[in-house]
């Protein structure tokens, strides 16, 4: 078997993905590859299809129980001998795996990084031939990116304590340069072919919005998709988790929670539940990331604002995964930045267990964190392309507009603000810069508090000056003058409006300032909302009935069977044949021997039913 049957006869495909091939033959001619591939690209096909060639075991280190576990399930499903070695097997269980990993069971095995230096499984090892070792989310290595674990650091020790070193290979799909050369430093990767493909995920729909009334605004999202699309929405906090979960369930919209302050049954049941479509939303803060792989996710909805863009990119990437259209929507609220800087200055406080910091380094990860907030706050407040914003920071070169973004495709008209940013600065200005964005706000709405009264901030100069604006159409000029430049923010605990380098060109120099503003749509245009081609609906929905029926069967998730892109193919190609199917993306051998005739028989069924016009005519 060479590498083309392989991806045929387990995975279903004809050719491979940019980017695919050339990791693949540099593993099997025995040489450390690195790939930098966005999420959905296929990273895992590139060592999961050596690992079938090579003869020995080829070994996995992933982050998260949830990860294994799903890789394998499918590995499974596609006729791949794979395992986990991690702590939700019992002592029993992960004797009786390792014995049949011995006699030749598995060639993939996925095991926690914490487990590799444990001398059962160094023991293990030992009596088994390793032909490739591959590093799954290799950014954790580096303590310069979003998700640093300690536990990847025992990687190259572990490689040294093996009888012979096999290849290495790692991926990853959020590596900013800098991330990426800790990777190969950390890891010891020896001269390593680097494959980076890029990080435009073109089926995904990018948008920001800045609404008044954030739980309106989500049902008003959510709306616009069928009610079987399922989809996340990350929130910031634990609390806000619960809120929405319960404003959601309240609505009539099937939700379950996830963050780390529920006990760890609740986490994997209500994770279970929306991989087995039970529950269509998964409100969840940050801890429901990596250990996520539905392939059939057709929206994520920020509720706040991440922390830095190397997070939202890799939790916007949750959707889409099987290449079909999805949307990414983040809601914006200034509250959202001071939330995220309350965050940072107590974060890296404590020393960790496995990585002890010291003062110096602590300030340091802050001032990083600080900047990187920066970031993520300007692409919020950008009016150029989203897509190309991100990509921008990534290091990657794009056009200047996607024409498939929200920027891209908004509805609106530029609208000169001069004045009132003349007004604002003023303001700032006038009282002597010592305010945040909130009482800054409320001076110039005109608003009747008793604490701008004790300030003596209602006998000041510019109080009312923008009384016919809303406090969050303020807000929202006075984010616009940061993101030119006009104003700066301290970086403190509470952070202070200050006049920044281009606010004398506003006030004494006559520039103008613009702002856009976006005329509110009444609903999702057919083009943003589309999550489904419409091409033989009622075929589409009978495979997926006959998908949940085999999935059920099998207590696996249903993209587990085939994924819904492959369930599109076939109401586009309504194959009749045997050899017809196999043609199919993502049917290969295994799955056509396992469900091909249940498939072929509600196509035949469907055309039987609605007979199809001949080829030519008209």
């Amino acid at each position: 078997m060479d590498k083309y049957e392989a991806l045929k006869t387990y995975f279903g495909y004809d050719s491979f993905r940019p980017g695919q091939e050339v990791l693949v033959d540099a593993i099997l001619q025995k040489k450390d590859a690195f790939g930098i591939m966005p999420t959905g690209a296929g990273k895992s096909l590139c060592y999961q299809v050596p690992a079938l060639l090579l003869p020995g075991i080829t070994l996995v280190v992933s982050p998260l129980i949830s990860l294994m576990q799903d890789q394998v399930r499918a590995l499974i499903a596609a006729g791949v001998p794979a395992a986990y070695f991690n702590s939700s097997l019992t002592l029993r269980q992960y004797r009786r795996a390792l014995e049949n990993a011995v006699h030749g069971q598995y060639k993939i095995i996925y095991v926690a990084p914490e487990r590799l230096l444990t001398a059962n499984f160094l023991d293990f090892t030992a009596r088994v031939e390793i032909s490739l070792v591959a590093v799954d989310e290799a950014h954790c290595v580096s303590q310069w990116g979003q998700d640093f674990r300690p536990s990847y650091l025992m990687i190259p020790t572990f490689l040294e304590k093996l009888p012979h070193r096999p290849p290495v290979a790692a991926f990853t799909a959020t590596a900013t340069e800098a991330v990426q050369k800790d990777v190969v430093s950390l890891l010891k990767l020896h001269a390593p072919v680097q494959v980076v493909t890029g990080f435009d995920r073109q089926n995904l729909f990018y948008e920001v919005r800045r609404p008044d009334r954030k739980k309106d605004e989500l049902l008003h999202v959510l709306s616009s998709f069928s009610k079987t699309d399922s989809g996340i929405v990350y929130c910031a906090t634990r609390s806000t988790v619960e809120e929405i979960c319960s404003f959601l369930t309240e609505q009539g919209i099937s939700a379950a929670p996830y963050h780390a302050g529920l006990p760890q049954e609740t986490r994997s049941t209500n994770q279970q539940a929306f991989l087995f479509d039970r529950v269509r939303v998964i409100v969840a803060t940050n801890a429901f990331g990596m250990g996520i792989d539905k392939p059939d996710v057709r929206f994520v909805i920020h509720y706040n604002m991440p922390k830095d863009l190397e997070s939202y990119y890799q939790e916007a990437g949750r959707a889409g995964r099987d290449g079909m259209p999805a949307q990414c929507i983040l809601f914006y609220d200034a509250r959202d930045l001071h939330l995220n800087r309350f965050f940072i200055s107590v974060s890296h406080n404590q020393d960790d267990a496995d990585a002890p910091l010291d003062e110096e380094a602590q300030e340091r990860l802050r001032a990083r964190d600080y900047a990187r907030l920066s970031k993520m706050t300007g692409y919020c407040m950008t009016e150029g392309c989203l897509r190309h914003y991100i990509l921008q920071y990534f290091g990657e070169e794009s056009p200047l507009s996607c024409q498939n973004c929200g920027n891209c495709k908004r509805r609106g008209r530029e609208k000169d603000m001069t004045v009132d940013a003349q007004k604002i600065l003023s303001c700032v200005k006038r009282t002597g810069e010592r305010f945040g964005t909130a009482i800054i706000a409320e001076v110039l709405h005109g608003s009747k508090t008793a604490r701008l009264e004790r300030m003596g901030l209602t006998r000041n100069r510019t109080y009312g000056l923008l009384k016919d604006l809303t406090i969050p159409e303020i807000r929202a000029r006075i984010e616009r003058l940061l993101v030119l430049g006009c104003l700066t923010r301290t970086d403190s605990d509470y952070p202070i409006l200050q006049l920044g380098p281009h606010a004398r060109g506003v006030l004494f120099e006559n520039e103008k300032v613009f702002f856009y503003e976006e005329r509110r749509r009444k609903r999702a245009s057919r083009e943003e909302a589309k999550a489904q081609p419409a091409e033989n609906g009622e075929l589409f929905e009978s495979l997926r009935a006959l998908r949940a029926k085999i999935a059920k069967k099998q207590s696996v998730p249903a993209y587990v069977v085939f994924t819904d892109a492959t369930l599109h193919a076939l109401c586009e190609r309504l194959p009749q044949t045997r050899q017809a199917l196999l043609q199919v993306p993502g049917m290969g051998e295994r799955k056509l021997a396992r469900y091909g005739d249940a498939f072929l028989a509600c196509i035949r069924a469907y055309c039987e039913k609605h007979p199809q016009p001949a080829a030519g005519s008209s």
